[in-house]
């Protein structure tokens, strides 16, 4: 993978301290080259699990942090200015889909006014690549399965939701009017070590270890595209160079979306089971309704991202599960 990098060009990370970021940052400045982080360790889940993240990525030399909003326009602006990044990977952004019912104005403020501010120092400070997140969510109420990019992604329902299209259509504005080469992941249930403590397979774990009962919504009846973290990693560092948006400038606007998932929709009940089985516990479940603003399956296509990048997602969830378990007890200090 070394060769899809320039050495001498500087990769701004924002979200630096969170899930994605971190990995993403690290296999960076593993390959050897500069990255630059950007995150405000917000309190939404646990920041002392940010702050090991981040402690790991301090340990390189070619790395650097500010701790700072994506709304804080002017700190922004100095790391543009200061180190000038020609790469920007943009995976900051206030997370969850149910959080985003309860607390709809940090939504707005993180995922919209922040990436205003980006699209702003990228179109100011002539970024050659733009990558940003985008979600799987998008997809909202559409029942066609699997979810390709052209299909229909205006019935968005979670706010949440509705904040990751508008990010996509702002992008392909400034794509239009700037010529910024931008492309969108739409990311598909993401998981693994250092993973989101509040995300369902780290709940779960957590709950089964502790003998208390998990929610299981919709009686179970649920399928997700669950991707394991080191191929999402390798599909962001592919788009770098080889997305449609950079190959293809001339007399289209360079901004593309491609989905980022397993292609493998896996059975919500299962996953609970491959859990159990790496615990050696059966979990206490807790059957209840669908919640508001969730989707019963998520199913990618990818077939334009392995098309153009060469993608290919290898990670049985058997194995990646067993990984995350395996992550959780070190971490944690937990036997079993």
């Amino acid at each position: 993978m070394n060769n899809i990098f320039d050495k001498n060009k500087i990769y701004l990370v924002t979200g630096a301290a969170g899930f994605i970021g971190f990995h993403v940052a690290r296999k960076i400045l593993e390959l050897g080259y500069d990255v630059v982080g950007y995150d405000n360790i917000n309190d939404y889940y646990d920041p002392s699990l940010k702050q090991s993240r981040l402690s790991i990525l301090k340990k390189f030399s070619k790395f650097h942090f500010l701790k700072a909003n994506l709304e804080d326009k002017a700190s922004l602006e100095n790391v543009f200015i200061k180190h000038k990044p020609e790469i920007v990977i943009h995976l900051a952004a206030q997370a969850g889909v149910r959080y985003s019912i309860e607390n709809p104005d940090v939504y707005i403020q993180s995922n919209i006014v922040g990436f205003m501010n980006i699209l702003e120092m990228c179109r100011h400070q002539k970024v050659e690549h733009l990558i940003y997140a985008s979600s799987s969510s998008v997809y909202g109420a559409n029942t066609k399965q699997p979810f390709a990019t052209p299909d229909y992604t205006d019935s968005p329902i979670s706010l949440y939701a509705a904040t990751k299209k508008a990010n996509e259509l702002m992008a392909y504005t400034y794509s239009h009017l700037y010529r910024i080469p931008a492309t969108g992941l739409r990311f598909f249930t993401v998981y693994g070590p250092y993973g989101r403590p509040d995300m369902a397979y780290f709940l779960f774990l957590n709950a089964i270890l502790e003998d208390r009962p998990i929610k299981v919504f919709n009686h179970g009846k649920m399928r997700r595209d669950f991707t394991y973290i080191d191929d999402i990693v390798k599909g962001v560092l592919l788009t770098i160079t080889k997305s449609k948006a950079v190959q293809e400038t001339t007399n289209t606007v360079p901004h593309y979306v491609y989905n980022i998932g397993n292609n493998k929709p896996e059975n919500l009940m299962d996953f609970i089971g491959y859990l159990e089985k790496y615990v050696g516990k059966k979990a206490i479940k807790e059957l209840l309704p669908l919640q508001p603003g969730d989707v019963i399956e998520t199913f990618a296509d990818i077939d334009d991202l392995t098309k153009d990048t060469g993608f290919h997602p290898d990670t049985p969830l058997k194995v990646g599960l067993e990984k995350f378990v395996a992550w959780y007890m070190d971490y944690y200090s937990v036997s079993i």
